[in-house]
């Protein structure tokens, strides 16, 4: 029954992705498609492994970064910039994993928290990044041909990134490997006492996690043609943990839909209500924690369930 309904809901998604841009302002559905990405990065982490970060800002900031320097100053396509500050993303996450993988609980999230804030404090020093005023002017470029500097275009580009990143997310959840980070979700004393390498799972996840991060940030340089201290900043890390909790996190589509509600309520709001859209952002957070802990996805499948069994 999965399968069935997976068969059919994943290309109804795709047709309204494509026709997207008909209905909603392709910036908006670009960075929704930029944000679900990250939160899906995320929820690997979380959802999947049962590892909670609160640095992941610094794979996100680090490729948007990197990417952006790399085509404005050194000149590269804009798919080889894309490409680079993933890769550099991979690189950090190996290097915080290496230090932060062999702790649990509390104590890895503080040690992701406490080296993520250090990469910030090093985008503030740095001369390359423009400090608080950011990496601006980032151009877009072509790729095979396609003018980016069309709104539309890049949309479409945006969306096949997407579209084979969580692609290939959905290939790890569903492989063996996938089903090793679930039995050590679950009770990694008995995954541990199977014989597996919990730790190295845990630092591939983590290291995968941070490059498909990264990947996120880098595209959406593209998107805005700058990149800022706040894709680096703590608070960008706690966004991302919203999104995924909002939508369900341990589900595929949970982060896309918890990304979709944020970004989407974030921009209506902004103008409305100003500052105290951290509040309400807060305040949905709360909600979620108290009352639908499974998130939006993960109740509509409990109801699903409950739905199918008494039939």
């Amino acid at each position: 029954m999965k399968l069935k309904a997976s068969q059919f809901l994943y290309p109804v998604l795709l047709i309204l992705g494509l026709c997207a841009p008909a209905l909603v302002y392709p910036i908006l559905m670009m960075k929704v498609l930029c944000f679900a990405l990250f939160a899906c990065a995320f929820n690997l982490m979380l959802g999947y492994t049962g590892l909670l970060s609160f640095g992941h800002a610094a794979f996100f900031g680090s490729a948007a970064y990197v990417a952006g320097h790399a085509i404005k100053v050194w000149s590269f396509g804009p798919l080889t910039g894309v490409i680079t500050g993933t890769l550099v993303a991979a690189v950090l996450g190996l290097i915080i994993g290496l230090l932060a993988i062999r702790r649990q609980g509390i104590y890895f999230s503080m040690i992701t928290l406490a080296l993520a804030q250090m990469v910030f404090f090093l985008f503030l020093q740095a001369p390359f990044t423009g400090g608080e005023d950011g990496l601006q002017g980032v151009p877009r470029g072509t790729i095979l041909g396609l003018d980016l500097n069309n709104d539309i275009t890049l949309y479409y580009v945006v969306l096949a990134i997407f579209v084979l990143a969580f692609g290939l997310i959905f290939r790890i959840v569903h492989s063996p490997f996938g089903e090793v980070l679930k039995a050590i979700r679950e009770n990694e004393s008995r995954a541990i006492s199977l014989g597996y390498d919990v730790t190295r799972y845990k630092l591939l996840a983590f290291v995968l996690s941070a490059g498909f991060a990264g990947l996120a940030g880098a595209t959406k340089v593209l998107v805005f043609k700058f990149a800022t201290l706040t894709d680096a900043h703590w608070h960008m890390s706690g966004e991302v943990v919203l999104m995924t909790l909002v939508g369900g996190m341990g589900t595929l589509l949970g982060p896309v839909v918890g990304a979709s509600t944020i970004v989407t309520l974030q921009n209506v709001l902004a103008d409305k209500v100003g500052s105290l859209v951290t509040v309400i952002m807060g305040a949905i957070f709360v909600l979620c924690v108290l009352a639908f802990r499974r998130g939006i996805v993960g109740e509509l499948q409990a109801l699903a369930r409950r739905v199918l069994r008494q039939r």
